[in-house]
């Protein structure tokens, strides 16, 4: 099988970030295409950036599909684009927020989502929310910027970790998942220094991705993902007209 991961923003270590996490976990066989976004924002951060970060997700798994994939996940704790490409492809299409929260509702009851800045609390509370995890959740952020993950001498990491002390410490935390696929690949350190699950979205998308092929199954196209209607597209956005 042959599942592609998305980057929506357009930074290729990002990319190759998530693309180390979910080689390290996918089964014999199955085959990860990692694709940076052709045209976005260099990070998604907030509200606006995601909003710019949709068309070259679609346009990313379209041509994936095109190509021959079997699943499509999208690596951005946002889940951004999540339905607008679930409304499109004919193949299952995962978010890795909504990805790792179904994996540590199912190991803790306790759990503390650790972001990056502040102004990624309340977009990420909102999927929390409609998860349905919101009485078992909270969410922090490190105050680190996406872009500072990749660079060592930022500090991310000494940030990161000292939030989640403070989670396990305040929240009581059973469970963290780590809030952005830029820190895919520090789930498992983390995990063992610290005795409890980290959950990274990027890997339970994939097991997820897995279990939906093997099951045969893709998004419903009736009623909420059917195909949009054809219709005229103007501008930039002509060629993402449906039909």
């Amino acid at each position: 099988m042959k599942i592609l991961v998305v980057n929506p923003n357009t930074t290729a270590a990002m990319t190759e970030t998530a693309a180390g996490a979910a080689r390290s976990v996918a089964a014999a066989g199955t085959v990860i295409v990692p694709v940076t976004a052709a045209h976005g924002p260099a990070s998604v951060e907030g509200y606006y950036d995601e909003a710019f970060a949709v068309p070259g997700l679609i346009a990313a798994i379209r041509t994936g599909e095109a190509e021959g994939a079997d699943a499509a996940i999208v690596a951005c704790f946002d889940d951004t684009g999540l339905d607008a490409a679930r409304a499109f492809a004919t193949i299952p299409v995962v978010g890795i927020c909504e990805a790792a929260l179904l994996v540590a509702g199912q190991i803790a009851k306790r759990i503390s989502i650790v972001t990056t800045l502040s102004r990624s609390i309340v977009p990420i509370e909102d999927l929390v929310s409609r998860y349905g995890y919101a009485a078992r959740v909270r969410v922090r952020a490190s105050d680190v910027p996406v872009l500072a993950l990749d660079d060592p001498a930022s500090g991310a990491r000494a940030k990161l970790t000292a939030e989640i002390e403070r989670a396990i410490a305040e929240d009581r935390a059973e469970a963290i998942v780590l809030g952005c696929a830029g820190m895919a690949d520090l789930a498992r350190d983390l995990t063992r220094h610290y005795g409890l699950p980290v959950v990274d979205g990027v890997a339970a998308a994939v097991k997820q991705a897995e279990a939906l092929i093997g099951l045969g199954l893709t998004t419903s196209k009736t009623g909420t993902y059917a195909p949009p209607p054809p219709k005229v597209y103007q501008g930039l956005l002509a060629g993402f007209a449906p039909g």
